[in-house]
């Protein structure tokens, strides 16, 4: 009988935050995920063991985890927590008002009352610290400092006597309460890695590496390698070319991962799945026998598109390519490549949070089965392999997500003629490799490298990376072992993905100015090792110093939950996007409103978002998007809808849905399941691409008439504008002059362009 294999792999990993010179972490990610996540993930497999799942650790994390583990780590974040209520400067009590709520409000700071009690005082009074400082006494600091702490606590942890008695003590934390909870971190972040020693060593895990500061490996090799998989991508003036460096990332994470666990992984999840054949031949000559990467680059490498049914699963001969595992086969190298599903991946990642954690695991139990059914039917057996973050999902998730993994691998445990296994057991069982002769350069992102390169930000940061790095070659020889050490490795950590993710317009957070404050910083640190003084452009902003392009096209199908609340980047990643130049012009004195806009489509609805400059007006507002959609060469027959929505106090009123014959299709009267409007920090929307749709015959709101996909109007254009109303005057717009476009074309055509 055939067999269904599953794969599951969680890629951990923090950008490296740790100024070399200074010995200061830049950011609190690493001690607070190492709090919350990794231990846990590990840990719960005991309860299961017939699950044997595969984690990726970068070796960056790892060091940085064995630094805090040891004491030697210090970030602001800690000290102020650490510091006495009373003993907090002004700079110090804004600070904690500031970063000591950055945690989910729902799972997070929701989970204990007082913790949300003193954020929705902070909110309160705008979110700003220098208005609502004075509205805390010292024991509401002290209380703030001890929950923001134990809300990142792992569930296990939790449940631990002293930490559980925290929790039941609610409030009132004293100055002993605060220092057990902070002498407490360091030894549960010590029991990170040896629990993931010991799972490996029971063979529950496979542990697999990452190039050690998790650059993008095929950009490391060649800069060039971006135009390869996006024709026409603009490249930095500079080519950056060092296979040599690419080889020393990959050289010392294995070492690292053979100090800490006694043995050289054999497989490797490259950062952000990025993979090309230069990549694959140095892996291969370091003893790599495997590699993960995404659907996307195996379908360019062989010429076809995963195309997925409107229930999200592929047809027979699409599955049976992708359900395997490929051997690539070239000259000297050879090398297993497994290949992620996508859309099940994604599930986990953004759907599953909002649903019944039972319901949640029986559907993800379900969506594996069918993808695999044609594959087995055929008596050839399968294997499904699911890859993502194994840290930041939770947070979405009530108790991390803990209830959903249990019954999900309790299912997984009790399902006849179903494996989970780790990569290296798939290999050694399976039979009938897909054989693959050449591989195009991609990511796990539309299978291309525009991320991190192709943007003005992006090509001025690889820029400053060349200069350092020929800086070292002409300089280092003639400096000492320490300084040409501690050179070079400001060299390999400037060369991570996490800097480059940052800038160019894709991604947005309120740590931007830290990330390229702390890159310029290792870029700087390269020159002053080598007993130089730094370029003036390293003093300079990255961010900001020149325009973002005001408007992205749309790259991918979105599938985005409608919240109006904390926007997760991956949901939206690939919308067609407007930003506005806050910058004032000739007519000084605009107000700005509005930040940016969004828009999507996927197989059957238009989605868009819209994100305020600060927050949402509290006086009475009405926000307004004109959608216009025609036929390509017939620009008369338009459609047209109306969206109103009224606001007050930052939240959602009432709002309609108008055609232009004035009809109203769904309103907050009238619902209709297939639409959804929602408004807290931002308004988002959902609609059926079937009202625009350019077909003889209008369709009727809803049911099924109500769905029609994309393919059946290949040559539908659509654009939008949206616009804020306060005292029935136009305060704002975006775009503001012109609107954004969307091509209503199938997925496929979109991502290759065609």
């Amino acid at each position: 009988m055939a067999t269904l294999r599953v794969i599951l792999l969680w890629h951990q990993h923090q950008p490296f935050y740790k100024d070399l010179v200074t010995g200061e972490y830049r950011l609190p990610w690493v001690r607070l995920h190492a709090l919350k996540d990794y231990y846990g993930m590990v840990k719960l497999l005991d309860e299961f063991p017939k699950v044997h799942q595969n984690v990726n650790l970068v070796p960056s994390l790892m060091a940085q985890i064995q630094d805090y583990a040891a004491g030697t780590a210090q970030d602001p974040f800690l000290r102020v927590a650490s510091k006495p209520a009373k003993e907090l400067s002004e700079e110090e009590r804004r600070f904690a008002l500031q970063y000591l709520f950055q945690a989910n409000p729902q799972n997070l700071i929701g989970r204990y009352p007082r913790y949300r009690e003193l954020w929705e005082r902070f909110r309160e009074h705008g979110d700003h610290p220098e208005r609502a400082e004075r509205y805390f006494q010292p024991q509401d600091f002290t209380d703030l400092q001890v929950l923001s702490q134990i809300a990142w606590f792992d569930e296990f942890f939790l449940e631990e006597k002293d930490i559980a008695a925290l929790v039941a003590k609610g409030r009132n934390y004293s100055l002993d309460d605060q220092k057990l909870v902070i002498s407490r971190e360091r030894e549960l972040i010590g029991k990170v890695l040896p629990a993931h020693a010991e799972a490996a060593k029971k063979g529950s895990i496979e542990i697999s590496a990452t190039p050690f500061y998790h650059p993008i490996l095929p950009l490391v090799c060649d800069t060039h390698a971006g135009a390869v998989s996006s024709g026409g991508l603009p490249l930095p003036q500079h080519r950056f070319r060092h296979p040599e460096d690419a080889r020393e990332q990959l050289t010392r994470a294995l070492d690292l991962h053979q100090e800490v666990f006694g043995a050289r992984p054999t497989g490797l999840w490259p950062s952000e799945g990025s993979v090309s054949e230069e990549v694959l031949a140095i892996a291969n000559s370091l003893g790599i026998q495997w590699m993960a990467t995404d659907e996307g680059v195996l379908g360019r490498s062989t010429g076809v598109f995963f195309a997925r049914d409107g229930n999200g699963r592929l047809p027979a001969n699409l599955g049976e390519r992708l359900y395997n595992i490929h051997r690539y086969e070239k000259g000297s190298t050879t090398m297993h490549i497994v290949f992620r599903d996508h859309t099940i991946s994604d599930l986990i990642g953004f759907v599953y949070a909002g649903m019944p954690p039972a319901d949640a695991a029986q559907h993800l139990l379900n969506s594996i089965k069918e993808a695999a059914k044609p594959v087995l039917d055929k008596g050839r057996d399968a294997v499904v392999s699911i890859i993502l973050d194994g840290e930041n999902a939770w947070e979405y998730y009530p108790k991390s997500g803990r209830e959903f993994l249990r019954r999900f691998y309790d299912a997984l445990s009790r399902e006849p003629g179903l494996e989970s296994v780790t990569i290296s057991e798939a290999i050694a069982r399976h039979k009938d490799f897909g054989k693959m002769t050449s591989l195009v350069p991609g990511s796990w992102i539309n299978a291309n490298f525009n991320v991190w390169i192709g943007a003005p930000e992006d090509n001025r940061a690889w820029d400053y990376l060349h200069h350092a790095r020929e800086f070292y070659a002409q300089n280092a020889a003639r400096a000492s072992d320490g300084q040409r050490q501690l050179a070079f490795d400001e060299i390999l950590i400037s060369e991570g993905s996490d800097w480059n993710w940052w800038y160019g317009p894709e991604h947005h957070s309120a740590n931007d100015r830290d990330f390229d404050e702390l890159y310029r910083k290792h870029l700087s640190n390269v020159y002053q090792a080598l007993g130089a003084v730094p370029p003036d452009y390293l003093a300079q902003p990255i961010t900001g110093a020149e325009v973002r392009p005001s408007f992205v096209p749309q790259t991918a199908y979105i599938h985005p939950r409608i919240s109006g609340d904390k926007v997760r980047y991956f949901e939206w990643m690939g919308a067609a996007a407007y930003t506005a130049d806050h910058r004032a012009g000739s007519m000084h004195g605009k107000q700005f409103l509005l930040d940016a806009v969004y828009a999507g489509i996927d197989a059957t609805h238009l989605f868009g978002r819209l994100d305020f400059k600060e927050k949402t007006p509290q006086t009475d507002f009405q926000i307004v998007v004109n959608v216009e959609s025609w036929a390509t060469g017939d620009t008369r027959a338009r459609r047209t809808l109306r969206i109103d929505a009224s606001g007050h106090d930052h939240r959602l009123k009432d709002w309609k849905i108008e055609n232009n014959e004035a009809r109203i299709l769904a309103s907050s009267s009238k619902a209709d399941e297939n639409v959804k409007l929602a408004l807290l920090r931002n308004f988002e929307f959902k609609l059926p691409l079937s009202w625009l749709l350019a077909l003889p015959n209008p369709l009727p709101a809803g049911g099924a008439e109500g769905k029609a996909v994309v393919n059946a109007s290949a040559t539908n254009k659509l654009r939008l504008r949206y616009s804020l109303w306060q005292n029935r005057l136009p305060v704002d717009s975006l775009p503001l002059e012109g609107w954004i476009e969307l091509q209503v074309v199938s997925e496929g055509d979109l991502l290759f362009g065609a």
